[in-house]
């Protein structure tokens, strides 16, 4: 069965980016940094809880729609404010704990951003769906712009990558892994494809641009 053609002119832009209305919801959630906490959950990985009360080194959490759990104090993991709520770059969370990792990839999962920051690195998970965001109207919005311009994308990789390689004329590597089924063939085609529109720009241009953006910076 022949693979659906995503068209070049479908808009990107809810793949991409958080919607100021999404924004406004999560900033204003309620949030008492003293009493919410991640607990372990067997069936999800971490549940958000309530604290109730303390007792020596246990801990008694309301979770909603459950009932009160006693466990360990040092299981609970500290949860971030709701500024921090879909964060592009994890490295910028205020508490980087397990919790807190899982939350926010899942969030932005569910609304659709499967690409994350973490760092240096970029996290991808895969939709199993095709997604407008590989078209050459995206190429365009990350030829030759810092990887801060944008938000988080296989392609700002390789822009950077690409970038480097022209001011530096050094040779540039890429490291794509992950499990199997996570993703590593199609992104590693996405890769080969941004590379082949990008190089298909006359040199001369391609130098002008890139010198550009650090003469800039």
């Amino acid at each position: 069965m022949p693979k659906p053609v995503v068209s070049d002119e479908a808009d990107p832009t809810e793949f991409l980016f958080i919607s100021l209305e999404q924004k406004r919801i999560d900033s204003t959630k309620p949030f008492d940094a003293k009493k919410v906490c991640w607990i372990p959950d067997e069936k999800e990985g971490y549940l958000l809880a309530d604290i109730k009360s303390t007792k020596g080194d246990m801990c008694t959490v309301d979770i909603p729609g459950q009932e009160e759990r006693t466990l360990k104090k040092d299981l609970l993991q500290q949860v971030n404010p709701p500024k921090y709520e879909k964060a592009e770059d994890m490295s910028e969370l205020t508490y980087l704990n397990d919790a807190s990792v899982l939350h926010n990839l899942k969030q932005r999962y569910y609304n659709k951003l499967i690409y994350t920051y973490s760092g240096l690195f970029c996290v991808a998970i895969n939709p199993y769906k095709r997604y407008p965001i590989y078209t050459n109207r995206v190429v365009q919005i990350y030829k030759g712009r810092r990887r801060n311009e944008v938000p988080p994308h296989i392609f700002a990789i390789c822009d950077g990558a690409y970038a480097d390689m022209l001011t530096n004329r050094e040779n540039q590597s890429m490291l794509i892994t992950g499990e199997s089924g996570a993703g590593k063939t199609e992104n590693t085609k996405k890769v080969i494809a941004y590379y082949a529109n990008i190089g298909s720009t006359a040199k001369s241009e391609a130098d002008k641009k890139i010198r550009c953006r650090f003469e800039e910076g």
